[in-house]
């Protein structure tokens, strides 16, 4: 606000967070079955944006056999006790940034 006494003024600020890009791409992963499976991307900036896990087109959630993990700027995937149906593609998606092995 600007107040010369007479006159007054107000203007605002208001900020956007900037888009995170991915800047650690996933890698694929070889391992035995019934062995845990880690995937692991690092993003530009620690970020409030959704970030979501797929495994093909099924979007993952935290439970006893995928455990998801944000650290800073690292988010990892933990698939526990792989069997034949956990092959495919995992992906990595934030905002319009995404990521595949």
């Amino acid at each position: 606000t600007c107040d010369t006494g007479d006159q007054q003024t107000t203007a605002a600020v208001h900020l956007k967070e900037p888009a995170a890009t991915i800047v650690e791409k996933l890698k694929d992963v070889a391992t035995y079955e019934g062995e845990d499976a880690v995937f692991e991307c690092r993003l530009s900036r620690e970020t409030a944006q959704d970030a979501q896990w797929f495994l093909g087109d099924v979007p993952l959630q935290s439970n006893e056999m995928n455990e998801i993990r944000v650290q800073g700027t690292r988010h990892s995937l933990i698939l526990r006790k792989v069997t034949l149906e956990d092959c495919g593609s995992i992906s990595f998606r934030v905002g319009q940034h995404s990521s595949a092995a």
